[in-house]
């Protein structure tokens, strides 16, 4: 049972990309609203541990699971892992994502659009297909696409990116209107630049200041922060938004500050 303490209570999420920067507040935000957490991660298990360690310090439960969205085999084995240790995942989070290397569509060859489309959109639509019998079988089950305010602004230097961004806005629209029979809600939040590891480096690779020093040129004095975006997430997944899917929620102050390029290093 749910209660306004805990209105996740009873519920497996699963945040891909869970160990680091939006991921970690969205994770963190939904253990405590009472869900049991499943932090994915690619790389560094140290973080991924800091995260679960975080969690259990606040009375939720989360446990680490390392897979890379892009392994299909590596997310079907991490799916059956989740289920045996904290039950179906009625709510996932896809929230990994990698920079694409900001290059100029004339220099941009297909292995690098190819690169992100399997990152941003056929790993987590694989993902999603492995997900798809536990959520349908939930009482509710909510997937929750983390895009990017640049599908709009499509800046120079980032179409792989901006297209496999889009390209995945659209499977979660199509995926909302296909599942809503099984109980089951797709939402996109969009955030324009946030104040993590990747938007320092995005801000770096546009030649600009730093994210501190951008925050008096944004919307309400600051660059939006991870919990800004988490919040979001807790609302879509809650019972206050038990009506709503198939929607795009941009979180960036109503519009960026300034223009930032749409990627760096990968």
């Amino acid at each position: 049972m749910s209660s306004d303490s805990a209105p996740l209570a009873g519920r497996v999420a699963l945040v891909t990309g869970g160990s680091r920067g939006l991921g970690r507040a969205v994770a963190t935000r939904l253990a405590a609203d009472g869900a049991a957490v499943a932090v994915n991660y690619r790389r560094d298990s140290g973080a991924a541990d800091e995260v679960v360690a975080g969690i259990a310090a606040e009375g939720g439960t989360a446990v680490a699971y390392q897979a890379s969205v892009d392994d299909e085999a590596a997310v079907a084995a991490m799916v059956r892992r989740i289920g045996e240790d904290l039950g179906p995942v009625d709510l996932l989070v896809s929230n990994a994502g990698t920079a694409s290397r900001g290059t100029a569509v004339a220099d941009t060859d297909e292995q690098e659009y190819l690169r992100l489309l399997r990152v941003h959109t056929l790993g987590p639509l694989a993902l999603i297909r492995a997900l798809l019998p536990g959520l349908r079988a939930a009482e509710r089950g909510d997937v929750i696409v983390v895009s990017s305010a640049i599908v709009e602004t499509t800046p120079a230097g980032g179409a792989a990116y901006t297209m496999a961004k889009a390209a995945m806005e659209a499977a979660a629209r199509t995926l909302a209107f296909e599942e809503r029979r099984h109980g089951i809600r797709v939402n996109v939040v969009a955030p324009g630049l946030v104040a993590t590891d990747m938007g320092e480096r995005l801000v770096a690779a546009s030649g600009a200041p730093t994210i501190a020093d951008l925050d008096a040129r944004y919307p309400f004095g600051r660059v939006a922060r991870p919990e800004d975006v988490a919040g979001v997430v807790a609302f879509l997944a809650s019972a206050d938004a038990d009506y709503l899917t198939a929607q795009r929620i941009r979180v960036d102050g109503g519009g960026p500050g300034i223009p930032i390029v749409a990627a760096g290093p990968a």
